[in-house]
Formats: C-alpha cells, structure tokens, sequence
C-alpha cells in the first residue's frame, strides 16, 4: 500500500487579482465579486511550506520556478476551512483529479478560482 503523502490545499487571494489578471477574469465569469478569490493547489509537501514556497518565488535545484506567479503576488493565507476535510492522497494523480473537482465544486459556489 503506498504512503498517503499528496494534500490538496486552497490560498486565498487579494481581490485584486480579479481587476489586474485578465486570463484569472476570463477562467471566473460566475464570480459576482462577493465571495473570494481563491488558488487552489495539490503538493507533496504540507499545505503551510507549499504556500511558503509560493511567496517566495521557490526555483527547484534545476532552476525551474515552482512558485504559481499568482500566489506569490496575490496570495494571502491558507484557507483551511475549504480544504481540511480531504484526506490525504496516496498518488500524484489523485491529488491532481481532486485538485480539479475541489476548484470546479469552490466555483460552482461562486467563488472565483485558479487552479493548474
């Protein structure tokens, strides 16, 4: 049986993030500015040191940034009321699908929402 070792986390965003990003406007026309903007995430890591690689821009030792742009200048803190109540997911594949579902079901609620 592999180790549960992937966890699906949700940062929230300043607002700003809806006037200044064009493409994060055009994936959220549900959102009726109400509710927050949201970045929705899987790591191998633990939720805080994933969200503490974002603000710092976090480059791999192959040089390649691993930091979504979107956190590190919008990201506000962990929000985790919306992502507590999931396990955590034995294979990267699993995160990844339940990474989708939790940000399509957080948009369905009307919240405005980035996800890879």
């Amino acid at each position: 049986m592999p180790k549960n070792r992937y966890h699906v986390y949700v940062i929230e965003l300043s607002k700003r993030v809806y006037t200044e990003n064009r493409r994060f406007r055009e994936a959220n026309p549900q959102f009726n500015g109400v509710l927050e903007c949201l970045y929705v995430g899987m790591t191998s890591k633990t939720p805080a040191e994933r969200f503490k690689q974002h603000k710092t821009g976090y480059i791999n030792k192959k040089g390649h940034k691993l930091s979504a742009t979107i956190v590190e200048k919008h990201g506000l803190y962990l929000r985790g009321s919306l992502y507590n109540h999931i396990l955590p997911l034995a294979t990267r594949a699993e995160a990844l699908q339940m990474e989708e579902k939790l940000a399509l079901e957080l948009r369905r609620k009307r919240y405005a929402v980035w996800f890879n």
